[in-house]
This record gives C-alpha cells, sequence and structure tokens, in this order.
C-alpha cells in the first residue's frame, strides 16, 4: 500500500467516514478537549487509520477535521437563519452533529466558539510535532498495524515532545531503534509557514467565473464585428449614391453640352452653317464644337437650381407634414374637462425595470396627455410610484387575474404602449398578448416598443394587419423582426427598402426604424426624420418617444378627417410628429449638458421643444 503525503490529496466518503467514527471515539475526544497540544492525539487517530487501511500523516488528519467542522458550523448557522435549507452543504452533517453534540462542554472553545475564517485554539500540532513532520517528511508518521498500541488519555495529559530522526536510506522504520532517535535532536530547522486550506468550491466557481467572462468576451467581440459590417454596408451605400449622382451629373452635362444656344430664327441649321474653321474637324471627320465662354457660366447655373430644388424639396415635405401634425393638436381652452386630450396606458414595469415605464408615462404628460397610468408588477409599483405623484400606478401586471383588472381599464384609456420596462416572464408576457388584443376590438392606437417587440417577433400575428398599430424597433430589434416576417437577407446598404419590406408583411402597418435618421413607413412611402439631435445616445430615449407617440397617434387618429391629412395615414404623421419632438428635445438637452445629457434632462426640455416645433 502506497503511503500518500500529499496534503492536498482528496479524501472519500468511506476513508472520510472511518476518520470521523476514530476521532469520535470517547477517548479521542477526552483528550482533545483537555489540552491545547494535542499533536499526539493525531499522531494515535492517524496510526488508527492505518490500521483501518488509510494512510494518512496527523497533519491531514488534523486538516480534514478542520475542514468538516468548518463545513458543520456553517451549515448549522445556515439551518437556523433558513429552517433547514442548507442542509445539504455537509455531507457528515449528521455524523457531525452526533459527535459534537455528545462532546464534554468542560472546554467548550475547541469547537464553538470560533468562526469560519479563524484558527482553532486546539486544534492544530505543537511546534514540536510540526518540526518532526517537517523533518520526517511525514514518513514515519504512520503506525504499523502489528505495533500499534492503544492509548489511554487521562482527563488532561501531558504529552512530551520527542524529536524523532528518520534514516531517508530506509524504506521501512525500525520500532527498536526509536528511543536512540529520540535522545538525539537535531538542529532546529526554521518552520515553513503552514497552509490554511478550505473546503469550499472556489475552483469550481473560479472555473464559472472565467467562463463566463469569455463568453461575455466573445459576445462583445460577436457584436463589434457585426456593428464594423454595418458600417462598412453604410459606407458602400454612401458611394453608391455618391457614384450615381456623379452619373446623373454626368448624364446632365452630356444633355447640357448637346443643345448648344443658337440664334432662334435658324435652330436646326446654326451649326452646320458655320464655317469650317470655327466648327473644327477632328482626325476622324467627326465635327466638333469650339469651347463656349459662356457654357460655365450655364452649368454653374444647373448646379445650383439642382441643389436648390433638392433642399427645397426636402425642407417642403418636412414643413408639410410639421403642418398636418400641428392640425391634429387639440387647442388649449377652458371648456375642456379632465381626460378629454387624453389617456394613455403604459404596460410595462417588472422588478428590473422601473424608469422605462416612468419615462414613458411621464413623457405623454408633457406632451398633453391629461392622465397617464402604468400598469406593472407588485414589487415595480411602490419605485415607479415614487418617481412621479402624477402618475396612477396598478400593481396588477404579475396577477393571476391581470387580464381582467386591465380589461376594467381598456374602456377608459385612447391608447396604449406596450413594452416599455416589460421584461421576458412568461405569464406577463401572455398577459401583455391578451391586453394587445383587447385594444385591437376596441378599435384605439398601439405602439409597440423594447420587450413588446420581442413578443411580436414570437408570434407576429398578434398585431399583423392592425392599422393603427406602430412599431418602433430599433436596428437589433429590427433585424429580428425582418429575419422572422421577410425570410431573406437584409439590404443594409438600402434601409429605405427593407423597412418597407417589413411593413408590407406586417400587413402596411406603421414602422419607425430608429437610427441616424428616424425612417418612417406603412409599406407606401418612406418618411425620414431629420430633425437635428445630438451624437448622445442615453437609455431611455426610445421610452421618451413611446410615450409621445402614444398621445400623438390619440390626437392623430381622433382628428382622422380626409381633408386634413391629405391622404397621408395618420399613424405615419403621429409617428413623424413625436420622432421630431424626441430630436429636438435630444438637442435641447445636449446643447445645456453636453456629454452628460441623460432622458430626465431631455423629459425637462419636452415643453419647450414642443413650442418650438408645433406652435411656433
Amino acid at each position: 500500500m502506497h503511503s500518500n503525503t500529499t496534503r492536498g490529496f482528496l479524501w472519500s466518503d468511506v476513508e472520510t467516514r472511518t476518520l470521523l467514527n476514530i476521532w469520535g471515539e470517547q477517548d479521542i475526544q477526552t483528550a482533545l478537549d483537555g489540552s491545547f497540544r494535542n499533536s499526539f492525539v493525531y499522531r494515535d487517530v492517524a496510526c488508527r487509520l492505518a490500521a483501518m487501511g488509510f494512510d494518512r500523516t496527523p497533519e491531514q488528519c488534523r486538516v480534514r477535521i478542520k475542514s468538516l467542522k468548518r463545513q458543520f458550523l456553517l451549515a448549522k448557522e445556515g439551518n437556523l437563519r433558513n429552517s433547514g435549507q442548507y442542509h445539504k452543504i455537509c455531507k457528515f452533517y449528521d455524523i457531525m452533529e452526533g459527535i459534537l453534540s455528545n462532546r464534554p462542554t468542560s472546554n467548550p472553545p475547541d469547537m464553538l466558539e470560533f468562526g469560519p475564517g479563524e484558527e482553532e485554539a486546539g486544534d492544530g500540532l505543537d511546534e514540536e510535532g510540526e518540526d518532526a513532520q517537517e523533518s520526517e517528511n511525514t514518513e514515519d508518521s504512520h503506525c504499523p498495524p502489528e505495533t500499534q498500541v492503544k492509548l489511554e488519555y487521562g482527563s488532561t495529559p501531558s504529552p512530551v515532545p520527542v524529536k524523532v530522526i528518520v534514516n531517508r536510506s530506509s524504506a521501512t522504520v525500525n520500532p527498536q531503534s526509536s528511543s536512540h532517535r529520540g535522545n538525539t535532536l537535531p538542529a532546529r530547522t526554521p518552520k515553513r509557514p503552514r497552509r490554511r486550506r478550505t473546503n469550499f468550491p472556489l475552483e469550481k466557481l473560479l472555473e464559472q467565473f472565467l467562463e463566463q467572462s469569455a463568453q461575455a468576451e466573445e459576445n462583445f467581440y460577436r457584436v463589434e464585428e457585426q456593428r464594423l459590417k454595418a458600417e462598412d454596408c453604410r459606407r458602400e451605400a454612401e458611394h453608391g449614391r455618391e457614384m450615381h449622382m456623379f452619373q446623373m451629373l454626368g448624364q446632365m452635362f452630356t444633355s447640357i453640352s448637346s443643345t448648344r444656344p443658337c440664334s432662334s430664327s435658324t435652330p436646326a441649321t446654326c451649326t452646320d452653317n458655320q464655317p469650317s474653321h470655327i466648327r473644327g474637324t477632328s482626325t476622324q471627320g467627326e465635327s466638333f464644337r469650339p469651347h463656349n465662354p459662356n457654357q460655365d457660366l450655364q452649368h454653374l447655373g444647373v448646379f445650383e437650381r439642382f441643389y436648390s430644388l433638392s433642399s427645397k424639396s426636402h425642407h417642403r415635405m418636412d414643413d408639410d407634414i410639421l403642418a398636418l401634425v400641428k392640425r391634429t393638436i387639440p387647442p388649449l381652452t377652458s371648456k375642456k374637462h379632465k381626460g378629454q386630450d387624453g389617456r394613455i396606458g403604459i404596460i410595462g414595469g417588472c422588478q428590473e425595470y422601473t424608469g422605462a415605464p416612468y419615462f414613458a408615462a411621464i413623457s405623454a404628460l408633457k406632451a398633453g396627455a391629461d392622465l397617464a397610468h402604468v400598469f406593472c408588477t407588485k414589487e415595480a409599483a411602490p419605485v415607479i410610484k415614487s418617481y412621479s405623484p402624477e402618475l396612477i400606478v396598478h400593481p396588477v401586471l404579475d396577477r393571476s387575474n391581470a387580464l381582467e383588472e386591465i380589461e376594467k381599464w381598456l374602456p377608459r384609456l385612447h391608447s396604449v404602449v406596450v413594452g416599455p420596462g416589460l421584461g421576458r416572464d412568461d405569464h406577463i408576457l401572455q398577459t401583455a398578448k391578451e391586453i394587445i388584443i383587447k385594444s385591437k376590438t376596441r378599435d384605439i392606437p398601439i405602439v409597440i416598443d423594447a420587450d413588446g417587440l420581442w413578443l411580436i417577433t414570437q408570434q407576429p400575428s398578434i398585431i399583423q394587419g392592425y392599422q393603427k398599430s406602430i412599431l418602433t424597433p430599433n436596428i437589433m430589434e429590427f433585424t429580428r423582426l425582418y429575419d422572422v416576417l421577410v425570410h431573406g437577407s437584409m439590404n443594409t446598404s438600402d434601409l429605405k427598402f427593407s423597412v418597407t419590406q417589413l411593413s408590407i408583411a406586417m400587413g402596411n402597418l406603421t414602422v419607425v426604424l430608429k437610427g441616424e435618421h428616424d425612417l418612417i413607413t406603412d409599406g407606401s412611402k418612406v418618411i425620414s426624420c431629420s430633425t437635428e439631435g445630438s451624437g448622445r445616445r442615453c437609455g431611455g430615449q426610445g421610452d421618451l418617444l413611446s410615450g409621445s407617440m402614444g398621445v400623438m397617434a390619440h390626437w392623430a387618429h381622433s382628428a382622422s378627417v380626409a381633408e386634413i391629412f391629405r391622404g397621408m395615414n395618420p399613424s405615419v404623421v403621429a409617428a413623424y410628429g413625436a420622432c421630431s419632438l424626441t430630436r429636438q428635445c435630444n438637442n435641447q438637452a445636449f446643447q445645456r449638458n453636453g456629454r452628460s445629457t441623460t432622458t430626465s434632462d431631455m423629459i425637462q426640455e419636452i415643453g419647450s421643444a414642443f413650442k418650438k416645433l408645433f406652435e411656433s
């Protein structure tokens, strides 16, 4: 049988139970309880363990006992606090409980007065025993079974430490020469610092941490690679547009040079009637026209007209849509009653996400709604309510009868916003699905954002074809929806075409693709909202957009008259108004706060931005 002298060698369950049976004997416990220098006790424990067929050093026995006691104390403390839930962390809890409950109470500090991270007072090898352990290299610490002697301990043993010199050239220990070796004391060698080992699964925790770190790093690089690819595609698209414009300009120059101005009386024969020395002749016999100094001025005039017309048409389109938005905004008058200008419902808000529903609801109020209801979970309600007293908070979203509780309020609501802070709990998503269906039957506008779009990705038929709904995805959410509904590779170089495809696949719903320029379409035409914002992208900006879009959608569909919109979809008009308002708030907040701009700063700018865009 090989002698194992490695301190960190793992113990089997059978070996551990044998050790505990030996350690729990009455004479061993009495000896441990009666003296603080107890290395001779663990030598006896090691000898008895060797007699059972397990070779261990006294130090290994002591460390194993100490680790088991620490696990027992942690488990016992957990049981006291948590009613027995931590019983499983100590495999040998019952054996330890039986031993320690019968232990004499004359010297309790040995067991129960030290914490999990403290050294035990009477549980270690004494200095002489430890020096002997180092000098012998743990080779003579076992007693052969045939020479084992049953030791009888008194109440307070006083062992005399003996130095033992080991003949390293011999493979076995001669018990007859032990007295001679005991009388020869070698020079005292400096003690090596003892290592403290614990039996907690730190290696497993470290391994899990490293795996999670590697996974997070891999996800980061994957997202970064996708971003770089998207950036390359964007550059290629810009290059393609520039080349297309150059081709159009080349064609324009060709047409201008081919129609050289002549006399009005003889336009057809002006060139032919010129002398040959004026017309000129090429080497191939083809005629060419001499350079006209006025031609450059003509080209310059064409350039000016071209760019002025394009910029004027773009600004004219923005002005026309803003004019439509202004016509949907209800006037302020003292003859109205509370709630007439909009009662908006926000479906969202869980324990992890409490800011998103607040941003959406307070944005709806600041944009002009009279009342804002937030339907959230029980844990999120006190937090959301503490943000603002103006909000009406209903902690019903995670109840078993959530649909019945929310359905009672639907007749009072003018529009609903589904998704801010909703989370992805299956029960809550099922409730959100039923709310969307009930809102469709009541024919009220629905704005779907954030985790509400995750629900639509899983079940697009919920909202497909409902013309009073607006989807507000960012590029990642848009990509998921496109993959599910269009079943093809998205053309990132032409996002206008891609967003049109998605809108048509959803039954000509209004889709707002948020980005550098917000793209708005209902499948027939694409409108780009290019109101100047800023380079600051802070969390919650999309919630401000969805909340203001909820109230503007109510206004647009309430004022839905053919002569007002001139054939334009009211949802598109409302989406354009909300996008313009959000971008203007971002711009004004950035002018005040710069890089430190947050969504709370943007909300403070809603009043002035609204006035500048729609009331000036």
